[in-house]
């Protein structure tokens, strides 16, 4: 049977758009029959990342209609392929932002897939190498996975708080690992968000000492509960320049225009900011912020499989899940609006029970 090979291939219920002005809604899209290193997956949560919104109103310019969101997705077994080793039908599995890649460049070699050089197929708005057309996410009733791009979830874990961990979490953790945050560093977030309010609860879980940059002060209550020790309202000067120069490392998830230049005077000597949020312009930065003292500007891309895989094992081992708020599919459209303005503490997670009712 040829990959191309469309013989048992499903019709599944999925919410998606077939234009960027579309709201989400139902349709049925399809589904590839396993082949031996494939593992089919129930659905059973799948989280709303910010990125879900940029892809289906066509804010980066790239999306191919019709187009079905979802890359934090946590699901139930309910077949494998022959040749599927790791799994067993009725185990917790999980699928995040990637289902395939090149497998032979340098970066994939170095368990880097993330950063494949003929670029990782993506989850949703990929293109599809077995059915042709592009990848559909999880905002549907199953997905068929590559068994190498499947993860393994601990059942003991909150399953619907685990889904942001595919996305969320990983972006966070893999730069704060990178740079290998830890104790005696005193380490910034940037935005308490989907993704801020995960790069806390990692760099806290790390022992180091955490701050948090808000431009909301009704936030500082909540970021000291998710494990901050200290919260810097950044539009007050006087709380900034109390900082200046003292941070090891800092992470900016913030995914709006924001001044960028603020942030680098907090860096010491050596210290590195690393951007994972995306902002929709590019950022201005001013060449002496970073000449002196010798500060650097990074970015980091979600994570690999094995770095994914390694999160979610430390996760289940020190019980850390994002902080969700569950949402039927049908009520997707509001949440998306709600997303628009910050309003989700602090990220919404489809219970897919919703779509099969």
């Amino acid at each position: 049977m040829s990959s191309h090979s469309h013989q048992h291939v499903h019709g599944v219920k999925a919410y998606g758009v077939g234009a960027a002005t579309d709201p989400l809604a139902l349709r049925e899209i399809t589904r590839r029959a396993p082949t031996a290193e494939d593992v089919v997956i129930d659905i059973l949560y799948c989280g709303v990342c910010h990125s879900d919104l940029h892809q289906v109103r066509n804010e980066w310019q790239n999306t191919v209609y019709p187009c079905v969101p979802g890359h934090e997705i946590v699901g139930r077994v309910v077949e494998i392929g022959s040749a599927v080793t790791k799994f067993k039908v009725g185990d917790i599995a999980a699928v995040g932002c990637m289902v395939d890649s090149c497998g032979h460049c340098p970066d994939c070699a170095d368990g880097l897939e993330q950063y494949c050089e003929h670029f990782p197929t993506f989850t949703y708005n990929g293109e599809d190498k077995h059915l042709g057309g592009m990848t559909y996410g999880g905002y549907s009733e199953r997905v068929v996975v590559k068994e190498s791009f499947t993860l393994k979830v601990d059942s003991k874990l909150d399953l619907a708080a685990v889904a942001p961990l595919l996305c969320a979490g990983i972006t966070t953790y893999s730069p704060l690992r990178h740079w290998k945050v830890g104790p005696g560093q005193k380490v910034g977030i940037v935005g308490l968000g989907g993704l801020g309010h995960m790069g806390v609860k990692f760099a806290h879980a790390f022992g180091a000492h955490v701050v948090v940059f808000t431009t909301s002060p009704k936030k500082k209550e909540d970021a000291l509960r998710l494990g901050a020790d200290e919260v810097i309202v950044s539009t007050d000067p006087a709380q900034m320049a109390a900082h200046a120069r003292s941070f090891h490392f800092i992470l900016d998830t913030v995914a709006a225009d924001h001044d960028i230049n603020a942030y680098l005077a907090m860096l010491k000597r050596d210290g590195t900011l690393t951007q994972v949020g995306v902002p929709p312009a590019p950022l201005s930065v001013a060449a002496f912020n970073v000449i002196l003292p010798r500060r650097q500007l990074a970015g980091s891309g979600i994570g690999g499989i094995a770095e994914t895989q390694e999160m979610l094992d430390f996760c289940a081992e020190h019980g850390i899940v994002s902080d969700i708020e569950m949402i039927r599919i049908q009520d997707v459209n509001e949440a998306y609006e709600r997303l628009l303005k910050s309003d989700v503490k602090y990220r919404f997670v489809i219970d897919m029970a919703s779509l099969k009712g």
